[in-house]
């Protein structure tokens, strides 16, 4: 696994901050970094003027565990203004405890908010094959968690190209580049009333 914490393309008169904490899907696995909806998203603000500077600190096959034990420090360094949160995808893959999941993303979104950042909820969806019963908690989970913390939430990251396979890669798993200006296209309208022009 490899971090992709880095700096995308910080705008000179930018000083506001929004930090993205998610897994593979936001890391641009199989793609080139450039061509990942987080650095697109950097490219938009650039393009509306808006002055923040995007910190990209997701890992490919990260859990909201190792997000939580992360975030502490990524909160220091970063101070941002704004959190995204798309964690939680490879907690469901792995059929790891709902609770847990639960758990972990309302610490980190206790901890967002108390660093007096906004918090947007990146929710996810698992595969049929997952059992009704789980899937559906899984994705209500984040629901839950939104209404409770009054944080905003897109519903599903994947919902514009869920049973589409030419938009992901061989693993089935993976959204292609072409596929990433669609994610973006989903996050935007959630994230730009947050933003500060």
């Amino acid at each position: 696994m490899i971090a992709t914490c880095c700096l995308l393309c910080l705008p000179a008169w930018g000083a506001q901050k929004i930090l993205v904490l998610g897994d593979s899907l936001s890391a641009s696995y199989g793609l080139a970094q450039t061509s990942g909806w987080v650095s697109l998203l950097q490219q938009r603000l650039v393009e509306e003027k808006f002055p923040y500077q995007v910190i990209n600190a997701s890992i490919s096959g990260e859990t909201t565990s190792g997000g939580l034990y992360r975030i502490d420090v990524l909160l220091a360094s970063h101070q941002p203004q704004v959190v995204i949160l798309a964690l939680g995808a490879n907690d469901g893959l792995r059929g790891l405890s709902l609770e847990a999941t639960q758990s972990n993303l309302e610490a980190m979104i206790r901890r967002a908010k108390k660093s007096r950042a906004q918090v947007l909820l990146i929710g996810m969806r698992l595969p049929p094959n997952y059992g009704p019963a789980y899937t559906e908690k899984f994705h209500r989970l984040y629901e839950q968690l939104a209404v409770k913390y009054r944080t905003q939430r897109v519903p599903f990251l994947l919902a514009p190209i869920a049973g589409k396979r030419e938009y992901f890669q061989a693993d089935g798993l993976h959204p292609t580049a072409e596929a990433q200006p669609l994610l973006l296209d989903t996050v935007w309208p959630v994230l730009r009333p947050m933003l500060r022009p």
